[in-house]
């Protein structure tokens, strides 16, 4: 983690180097540092707590934070790029972003309530609680609105689930309404995955109960029905991201610009890149958030196919150190690691995507490397609950 955050206080400074000066923008890593130092310390005060202090805490640490969330939709402002949403709280000149600590907060909760259950989730119902528990912070931070962050909750579901004992074909059903809402723009391919998901359901090695079996149906066919009025309801920028994604050239001068600029760049970059703060893409400013969403564009286009690598290289190491210690720990404490594991990986896997165009576009950070001080804050508060849980163990 820290060899990431170094990196990325290292991008963003080369983020600032542009042919025409901006000084907002040349002194954000010095306040990336300051986080960074601050965060640091949190993790040094709050590894010499007992990790069942954080078990015992966790509902009551979900209740705040889903009530701060809810408050936030009021008092919240935007900042930045996302000015028009409602995601950020100022108090006496500083700003924080409720939802990230409601990820670490939730992460919590939920391996609290998983890790109370006997056996791992067999059926649907199994999964009614931990999908409810994780529904009300997400829908409160959807309201704000915050698509990038919601996506973060629900890797974080999927994957604590799973780490919780659940077969990948129950979790397949428990994410089908979800492939169909996707598969609804075309009617052939949707009633051909209706009539798919009934049979699979029907052979299902393990049958589920009629009213769970009805369900899923009733969920999928409800996706389908609601598709049309969801996508009425976008912000024409939310739609604009979503046809591009679909067809890259259909408005390069406009919505299709971010995406065609930082696969450029990416692209520009080779095998070896153009050298540290010398991106002709970023020094021009054709590149948009170059500090923030797309820091990932950077990184290409001046480290080049091997600087890249080599930084998803230190994200599969640091995830594969998660799995390992999560192996050796008690349920409630390898429940928390995988959660946040889930997390951490969904903001890997849109945020690099997005950038090279296998995803539509929304607003993420890049883990440990964009520009962000409440993501970096709460992510070494996770860090300090995992080193906690894994000393007390020892």
């Amino acid at each position: 983690m820290l060899l990431l955050c170094l990196f990325g206080v290292a991008m963003i400074y080369s983020a600032g180097v542009k042919n025409i000066p901006s000084p907002s923008l040349e002194r954000i890593w010095i306040r990336q540092t300051v986080v960074l130092l601050g965060s640091i310390v949190v993790l040094i005060v709050l590894s010499r707590i007992p990790a069942r202090w954080f078990e015992w805490l966790a509902m009551p640490l979900y209740i705040v934070s889903t009530a701060v969330l809810a408050v936030t939709l009021v008092v919240g402002t935007g900042s930045g790029a996302a000015e028009g949403v409602r995601s950020f709280i100022r108090i006496a000149g500083f700003q924080f972003q409720p939802a990230e600590a409601a990820k670490v907060v939730t992460a919590l909760a939920l391996a609290k309530l998983l890790a109370g259950q006997r056996e791992g989730p067999a059926y649907l119902r199994d999964l009614v609680k931990p999908m409810a528990l994780v529904a009300l912070p997400l829908a409160l931070v959807v309201l704000q609105p915050d698509l990038g962050t919601a996506l973060a909750f629900i890797g974080m579901l999927f994957a604590a689930i799973y780490w919780a004992g659940t077969s990948w074909q129950l979790i397949l059903f428990a994410a089908s309404p979800g492939f169909a809402l996707i598969l609804s723009f075309d009617t052939r391919l949707w009633s051909a995955y209706i009539v798919l998901l009934v049979v699979a359901l029907y052979l299902h090695r393990y049958r589920l109960y009629l009213v769970e079996s009805l369900s899923v149906v009733i969920a999928n066919l409800a996706a389908g029905a609601i598709a049309q009025p969801l996508w009425n309801s976008l912000a024409q920028y939310q739609r604009n991201r979503i046809l591009v994604f679909l067809d890259q050239e259909i408005d390069p001068q406009g919505a299709g610009w971010q995406l065609l600029q930082s696969k450029v760049a990416v692209g520009s970059g080779g095998v070896l890149g153009k050298g540290f703060t010398l991106g002709t893409q970023k020094r021009l400013n054709f590149l948009p958030e170059q500090h923030t969403d797309f820091i990932f564009s950077v990184v290409g286009e001046e480290l080049g196919f091997l600087g890249t690598s080599l930084t998803l290289l230190l994200f599969g190491y640091l995830f594969f150190r998660m799995i390992r210690m999560a192996e050796g720990l008690d349920p409630f404490s390898g429940l928390f690691i995988f959660a946040i594991l889930g997390t951490w990986l969904t903001h890997v896997i849109v945020n690099v995507g997005m950038t090279i165009g296998v995803v539509p576009i929304t607003g993420i950070p890049l883990p440990f490397i964009s520009y962000g001080g409440s993501f970096l804050l709460m992510a070494w508060v996770a860090a300090a609950i995992i080193v906690t849980m894994a000393r007390d163990a020892r």
